[in-house]
């Protein structure tokens, strides 16, 4: 009998053992294995590959504007229209890396112009190379808008030293970053052809092309190559670090006599690689 209860005692604590070690259902049920939920795709990154293929985009974009560019200020305004009739595409692959360059500066020399011409709203205005007519659309002015392609009805595309207006048919021609080619005294004869007396000239230019420390040209000798043309000098405002602005007036009474004027020379004004 003894020997019977000792079996039954042995057996019993050797269960008790086991059962010690079994997880109970609470513990089981805090070991569930979750799912991972899905990822967001708003929330994902983009990946590395496109990162790359856009940066490599921006700088053939960059390249393509840099040679254009340069081609720009160094051939004269007819051989640039014809350069741009054989391809119009290379205009819009022009303006798309101007105004990627034009998004770093602080201020737009052709806001300064919008607001000087909203105190003028009766005046009638020539915009000698207007890109995407961002001045005619922005004033109340009646606006000639020229430039070498026309991406839009409202603009005239033409050699800016031969526009089809009028002689003494507007009161303001204004010539914003469009002093380019080599043969830009040729732009401002004819913005004296086609203004009235008195008629306004307005020019936006980039700084360093009117820094002698730098190559560029003498603001006195341009503006003295102005007004032999006929003009009066008004206003020379260096006041901006990335351009400056120059206003004249045609004047009323012009001399029968032609001198020959000096030209200073207008330096390309080149972008670097960013």
């Amino acid at each position: 009998m003894k020997e019977e209860k000792s079996r039954k005692r042995k057996r019993f604590k050797h269960v008790k053992s086991q059962n010690k070690h079994k997880p109970s259902p609470s513990n089981n049920a805090t070991q569930i294995h979750k799912e991972p939920e899905p990822e967001n795709p708003s929330s994902s990154k983009k990946p590395k590959s496109s990162s790359f293929l856009d940066k490599m985009r921006a700088r053939l974009s960059g390249g393509h504007f840099r040679m254009l560019n340069e081609k720009l200020y160094t051939c004269t305004g007819e051989e640039a229209l014809n350069y741009f009739k054989e391809d119009p595409s290379l205009f819009d692959m022009y303006h798309s890396g101007y105004q990627e360059q034009m998004s770093h500066w602080p201020e737009q020399p052709v806001n300064i112009i919008i607001n000087w011409l909203k105190d003028r709203s009766s005046l009638v205005v020539a915009d000698f190379g207007c890109g995407d007519a961002r001045l005619a659309k922005n004033v109340k002015n009646k606006v000639f808008s020229f430039d070498l392609v026309s991406k839009d009805p409202s603009v005239i595309a033409c050699d800016m030293s031969n526009t089809p207006l009028d002689a003494s048919s507007v009161d303001v021609a204004v010539f914003c970053l469009s002093l380019m080619g080599t043969n830009f005294p040729s732009y401002l004869q004819e913005a004296h052809r086609v203004l009235k007396p008195n008629g306004w000239l307005l020019i936006a230019e980039v700084k360093s092309r009117f820094d002698p420390n730098t190559g560029g040209a003498d603001p006195n000798k341009f503006s003295k190559a102005v007004t032999d043309l006929g003009f009066a000098s008004m206003l020379k405002d260096f006041s901006n670090k990335m351009f400056i602005l120059l206003y004249f007036r045609k004047k009323e009474k012009q001399s029968s006599k032609r001198k020959e004027i000096e030209w200073p020379e207008l330096k390309p004004c080149l972008y670097k690689r960013r």
